[in-house]
């Protein structure tokens, strides 16, 4: 579980730094929100030991 927050985590960092980094790097808009999101959801979840 520990690995897909991670995946998660760095692909929203991703969505929101990479245009800024690589000019070529496509616009997330909206996306990098619900990743990071899903990413805190899972943490939660994982430190409260549900899944």
């Amino acid at each position: 579980m520990w690995t897909v927050i991670a995946i998660i985590f760095v692909l929203w960092l991703l969505g929101a730094f990479g245009g800024r980094v690589f000019s070529s790097f496509p616009k997330t808009g909206n996306w990098v929100h619900i990743l990071i999101v899903i990413a805190v959801i899972l943490l939660i979840l994982k430190l409260l030991s549900v899944i």
